[in-house]
């Protein structure tokens, strides 16, 4: 419980016990479709920023005994005050609601989760904050894991944050990316994780190194009523980018289809990986390495930030030179958001493409979502992989550096063939010319070719960003990307 009392008129003198989830018209939902697939869980891909969002809104909205949710960021934009308002709201209904947020981001957006952690019902942690660590050096270490599990019911899991560019709510620059919703057993092992690292040493209270005063977080607070945030979504532009989406039309009629399969596996890092011996301390890579030796025709991998590294070049090249095409679409330097970690991939370019893997570079212009406005640009945030026809990763996890040694990560990987042909649909639509670059070598040298045009440097990148590229190609900072 937070040790500055803010108090807000919505806020009831006590509050009832939560109910058992098994009243609840999620576990109702569920259990009905679960009694069709026993022992099995239900996977849907959620590809589009609007659904991701309305998701998680409606599960919020539905919960009736516990809102449980992990992030790297919760930003303070529209999605992130109306999915906050949605929590204090099923707070105010008797929902136990924890949130674990990892501290980078709570030094600066923090304000409201404090507010929201002087709800009786709400609780706040924020995961490897200064007073949690044995040395300075720990600050490098982060939480890098999403959930947002509603009643230990339903989840949703993968590489979005919380705030406006993953949700297809932004003016400028919008992520692509790609969640998991997920039913059944699977959702335990999601739960588990939580758990884990909601009781782990790194992760404190947020009322133990306040991010502002009382008063700015009663502030906060009060910008979180029905009142506020219904008006503010119905005064915004993405009221009707929400409609607009015809996933979310079939949401709000109940028609949520899931694919159900008993062939999955649910991986997270210790929250203790920092301190684990380095070789072998990724438990997400560890899932990932059988599963792609696995491949017998084609690997396609999807990482916003992709390093692979010495050993990991090889290990794609092996593959390839194995008969199996190896494909990677990752950011172009200028649609990347990060300059310094596509400096760090740069310096594997002309050697994955000597050993025949096949590269494309996300183009900076918005893709095909319901939620992109003609002129926004776009960036990739989608962690995931497909083999064959027959599985598929998604996660929080990229294939560079930071996440198999620094940051901690989750993901899960499901054998189905329809939720791979559809993985490999997404995967195909990203790699067209009006999204991406092929990336190629002639004669020695680099070209960009979208099948209109052909380039020979990297694309629509302005100086600075090919300055910091350089610098963390030159510099010893590869560990860090």
């Amino acid at each position: 419980m937070g040790e500055h009392p803010v108090h807000s008129p919505e806020m009831p003198a006590s509050n009832p016990a939560p109910e058992s989830s098994e009243a609840g018209l999620l576990a109702q939902r569920v259990g009905h479709a679960q009694s069709k697939h026993p022992e099995q869980s239900g996977f849907r891909l959620v590809s589009t920023g609007t659904e991701a969002y309305a998701l998680r809104a409606y599960t919020a909205q539905l919960a009736v005994s516990t809102l449980d949710i992990q992030t790297y960021i919760w930003k303070t934009d529209l999605t992130g005050r109306l999915l906050a308002g949605h929590v204090l709201q099923a707070a105010i209904r008797g929902v136990r609601v924890r949130i674990l947020v990892d501290d980078l981001d709570a030094r600066t957006n923090g304000c409201g989760l404090l507010g929201l952690d002087a709800h009786p019902n709400v609780e706040v942690k924020v995961y490897n904050p200064p007073v949690a660590l044995s040395s300075w050096a720990g600050l490098n270490h982060r939480m890098h894991n999403k959930s947002w599990i509603a009643d230990s019911t339903v989840a949703l899991v993968g590489g979005r944050n919380l705030g406006d560019e993953y949700f297809d709510a932004h003016a400028g620059t919008n992520f692509v990316d790609l969640d998991f919703l997920m039913a059944g057993p699977v959702v335990a092992e999601a739960a588990a994780s939580f758990e884990a690292f909601w009781g782990a040493p790194s992760s404190v209270s947020v009322s133990k190194r306040p991010p502002c005063s009382p008063r700015e977080a009663r502030a906060a607070l009060g910008a979180l009523s029905v009142a506020h945030t219904r008006g503010e979504l119905a005064r915004s532009p993405y009221a009707k980018v929400l409609h607009a989406d015809p996933r979310v039309r079939q949401l709000l009629v109940g028609d949520t289809t899931l694919h159900w399969t008993s062939r999955w596996s649910f991986v997270s890092d210790d929250p203790i990986k920092a301190r684990l011996p380095a070789e072998g301390r990724s438990a997400v890579m560890k899932q990932l390495v059988p599963i792609m030796h696995a491949a017998k025709h084609r690997l396609r991998m999807i990482s916003p930030y992709f390093v692979p590294g010495v050993h990991g070049s090889r290990e794609l090249i092996a593959r390839r030179a194995a008969g199996v095409d190896v494909e990677v679409l990752t950011n172009s330097l200028a649609a990347n958001d990060v300059a310094a970690v596509h400096g760090g991939y740069a310096r594997y370019r002309a050697t994955l493409l000597g050993g025949k893997v096949g590269l494309w570079e996300k183009k900076p212009l918005a893709h095909s979502s319901a939620g992109a406005s003609a002129d926004s640009a776009s960036s990739l945030h989608t962690k995931a992989l497909v083999v064959d026809d027959a599985a598929l990763f998604v996660g929080s996890f990229n294939m560079d550096q930071r996440s198999q040694h620094l940051n901690t990560e989750q993901g899960v990987v499901v054998h189905d063939r329809e939720l791979a042909r559809q993985m490999n649909s997404i995967f195909e639509q990203q790699i067209g010319g009006d999204l991406a670059w092929r990336v190629a070598l002639s004669q020695g040298r680099l070209q960009w070719s979208d099948g209109a045009r052909t380039l020979t440097r990297e694309p629509d990148a302005g100086r600075s960003k090919r300055l910091q590229a350089w610098l963390s190609q030159v510099l010893p900072v590869e560990s860090l990307l």
